[in-house]
């Protein structure tokens, strides 16, 4: 069995080489069959809304939206609340299959029985 793994993203394509790590190591733990949760915080919240992906490139990596929808498709993509607020991201802007939620559910899942988390 592949334990749970919870990645939280702390930044956004200001740097961009940590950015698409984060969301590589993601959509790999998808693939192998790991339940994946992906958090988005600071200036990631913005690739929780349609189109901010497919403004990133990086070369020599896998395009940022097919990372993104990968997860989605096969984990769970979290923009945390309060990033979001700062921002003034609501849920309705959101893409289908990406939520808002705060401290409370991030810590309920990396203190789950045998979460490995990772933080980019």
């Amino acid at each position: 069995m592949v334990r749970p793994l919870v990645i939280k993203v702390t930044c956004g394509t200001e740097d961009a080489e940590r950015l698409n790590q984060a969301f590589t190591v993601a959509t790999a733990a998808v693939a192998s069959g790991a339940d994946v949760s992906l958090w988005l915080t600071g200036e990631a919240a913005w690739l929780g809304l349609p189109g901010k992906a497919e403004e990133f490139a990086l070369d020599l990596a896998t395009p940022l939206a097919q990372l993104r929808d990968a997860v989605i498709g096969g984990g769970r993509l979290t923009v945390c609340s309060q990033c979001a607020a700062r921002r003034g991201i609501v849920e309705a802007d959101l893409l289908d299959g990406v939520r808002i939620a705060g401290a409370a559910g991030f810590a309920e899942e990396v203190l789950g029985d045998g979460v490995q988390a990772l933080v980019y």
